[in-house]
């Protein structure tokens, strides 16, 4: 397995032609990748920015900070641009979804759970340090470090997603869909993007079943894409060379190195 973070690349890009309120379907079969209104958003910017941060031992919220501002009409959330524009960069106990999008590398990179719980909180405590923020972030980043190591739908749905997210607990895609919507909040978006992922039957059946909940869609498909690399071990090529051309030099290197570093050999 390679392109570890194209994984979460892909689905935010995917998902962004579906973001926003006149945008936003339910049909799964009018779910296209990639669309032309298609590009990489904050989701992948701050992706890449974590993974960066822990390949070359860079303070997390510096990283963050600097990468943001760098793309900063990427789309960011109301509060997280005001954090981007604070040179002081404090955290302001959010508990919204943008912990969850970001935390992937931490997943790909763990050798065991705790250390999966500890690199994931790094890469949420700079904005996202209310309980609810931390644990959005450690709970995805959970999921792909289970599913890497070997671990069945079973399991994440059991041991993860009906102990952390109670209120998604025994819920099908088919049940949670007809009421979804748009959800920028951790408890409302991590349950969807698991369950999105334990419905699906590939890689690709993931994305398209996160983009139409008709929520946030690049950030549905960005949490659960990696649950289903991690899972499926395959995504189709064409998809990665597409959304790879899409990627400044910056990240398409961090890319590689990162590919490098995990050196995983998956059970």
């Amino acid at each position: 397995m390679k392109n570890l973070l194209m994984s979460a690349a892909i689905g935010d890009i995917a998902g962004s032609a579906y973001e926003g309120r006149s945008r936003r379907t339910k049909d799964y079969d009018a779910v296209k990748m990639f669309s032309s209104r298609a590009r990489f958003t904050d989701d992948t910017v701050l992706t890449f920015a974590c993974a960066e941060a822990f390949l070359h031992g860079l303070d997390m919220a510096s990283n963050l900070w600097m990468c943001g501002n760098q793309h900063i009409d990427a789309g960011f959330g109301s509060r997280f641009r005001l954090w981007l524009g604070d040179h002081y960069h404090l955290p302001y106990r959010s508990f919204g979804n943008g912990s969850a999008m970001r935390c992937s590398s931490a997943g790909w990179l763990a050798h065991t759970e705790e250390e999966c719980i500890r690199l994931a909180t790094e890469t949420a405590l700079p904005s996202h340090n209310h309980p609810e923020g931390i644990k959005g972030a450690v709970v995805a980043a959970r999921c792909i470090f289970h599913l890497k190591n070997g671990k069945d739908k079973d399991f994440i749905r059991q041991e993860i997603l009906d102990k952390e997210y109670p209120f998604w607990a025994g819920k099908s895609y088919e049940e949670i869909k007809p009421a979804y919507s748009f959800d920028s909040t951790c408890p409302g978006s991590v349950g969807p993007a698991i369950i999105s992922f334990l419905a699906s039957k590939d890689y690709v059946d993931c994305l398209r079943l996160a983009i139409s909940l008709g929520g946030d869609a690049d950030t549905l498909a960005a949490i659960a894409g990696p649950m289903a690399y991690a899972f499926y071990r395959e995504m189709p090529e064409p998809l990665v060379y597409q959304a790879l051309k899409k990627l400044p030099e910056w990240m398409q290197k961090t890319n590689e190195e990162f590919d490098e570093k995990c050196g995983i050999e998956y059970r």
